[in-house]
């Protein structure tokens, strides 16, 4: 049976392709990804943009079964890949003859929709059921697995904090485990399945989310953190630094959208799906203790938080030192250059460009379609600059500020951004 996985490289998708393909399932993957393009199994394509049905037809070749996984939190792309490159999808899917689709949508969009995200999730939902499909909609809470993205990256990284900051108007959420939502799907996959049906996948109880945070703390074998519950305008500055940090680029569970989605939680009835299945959906504290946090957690959770950390400190610094040389630095920045024997017109220029330079690495750092080539350029003009130095002048390593010891740990900082800087 062949399945085509629509944002196939995901959290859930990679988790589904890894059990499909284990149950002998022959899995083709679309992601907007460019290294699905190695793979003659992976096909490299945006949805929010691939609004015309025929853009599918090859796409859809020989395909028994379409798995939806495709979502986007917040942006211009809400629509589009919710509604109008999911309906496309489907209106393809209908001319193939492609019966079964599966379509991952948000728990709660069908009830209450606080923002756009689950407008547009209920839209697709829609478009979806308007065809003459076997279709399934699955509405999942916030997924946990020994894998971790979005809401359940969050949840780990808020428990490494020493102390917990508590959301005010936060709801419940009901977790659900990714081993069962797994479960679900190829139960769904199966000869006579059940379909034009919706269900929630919620997990069996309901749970503040700061108690959540406390679980997974627990998890990771740290004492309970203090809780400080934050005003509502500190609440709303870090929602908004979010949107800040994804119209650069960076994808995060913490944002405006988001906001909304916890002010109206995610929590569902778990019932319908356990008399579906017949299994029952763990709970969060049994699975966890199940499955022992390693180290490899422990380092995840204390990085996560300081990622965004790491990233705007280090293009800050970069941005700042250029500033400060074409500003107050400039005649210290000209007399070293003199000393190292450069002329007046050469110094200038040297110390132009190389602040110049200093901006635009910085900038390509906190923008993260550039991040990786900032991180790059940043070592190898420290580098560069630890030589120079070097040549030029030599008493630097003896200054007592330390100016040419200082350039490794800088360095070692732009490996550790280099390390991290993936999200999946």
């Amino acid at each position: 049976m062949r399945i085509l996985l629509v944002g196939g490289t995901g959290f859930l998708g990679s988790a589904i392709h890894a059990r499909l393909s284990a149950e002998g399932y022959e899995c083709m993957l679309v992601s907007r990804h460019p290294a699905a393009e190695r793979d003659r199994r992976h096909t490299s394509l945006d949805v929010a943009r691939t609004t015309d049905p025929s853009q599918w037809k090859g796409v859809l070749a020989s395909v028994d079964a379409v798995i939806n996984l495709a979502g986007a939190l917040q942006g211009r792309d809400l629509h589009g890949v919710h509604v109008a490159g999911s309906a496309a999808l489907y209106s393809a899917c209908e001319s193939a003859g492609v019966r079964r689709v599966v379509l991952f949508s948000a728990i709660g969009s069908n009830v209450d929709a606080p923002s756009d995200f689950s407008r547009t999730k209920r839209e697709g939902e829609a478009a979806l059921m308007a065809r003459d499909l076997d279709w399934v909609i699955l509405r999942p809470s916030v997924v946990i697995g020994r894998a971790a993205y979005g809401g359940s990256a969050l949840l780990r990284g808020l428990a490494a904090l020493p102390i917990l900051p508590v959301m005010p108007d936060t709801a419940a959420i009901q977790p659900v485990h990714l081993d069962d939502v797994v479960e679900t799907v190829l139960f769904f996959l199966q000869p006579g399945a059940p379909c034009r049906i919706a269900i929630d996948l919620a997990g069996p109880r309901q749970i503040a989310f700061s108690d959540a945070v406390g679980l997974f703390r627990t998890w990771l074998r740290w004492r309970p953190a203090y809780r400080l519950q934050l005003p509502s305008w500190a609440a709303s500055v870090a929602f908004r630094a979010g949107d800040v940090a994804q119209m650069l680029g960076w994808r995060t569970p913490i944002n405006t959208t988001a906001q909304a989605e916890m002010r109206r939680g995610a929590t569902g009835d778990p019932e319908p799906w356990r008399r579906l299945t017949g299994t029952p959906p763990r709970d969060l504290e049994v699975a966890l203790a199940r499955e022992p946090a390693s180290v490899q957690e422990r380092w995840f959770a204390r990085l996560y938080t300081l990622k965004p950390l790491i990233f705007g400190v280090f293009g800050a610094f970069w941005i700042a030192t250029g500033i400060i040389s074409l500003s107050a630095g400039w005649n210290i920045g000209m007399s070293l250059l003199l000393e190292g024997g450069l002329q007046g017109n050469v110094a200038a220029l040297v110390v132009t460009a190389s602040a110049l330079a200093d901006i635009v690495i910085g900038l390509a750092i906190l923008w993260r379609p550039l991040s990786r080539y900032g991180l790059w350029a940043a070592l190898i003009i420290s580098l560069t600059y630890a030589v120079i130095g070097t040549v030029l002048v030599p008493r630097l390593w003896a200054d007592p500020l330390g100016p040419m010891l200082k350039i490794w740990p800088v360095i070692m900082l732009n490996l550790v951004a280099m390390a991290i800087r993936e999200d999946r």
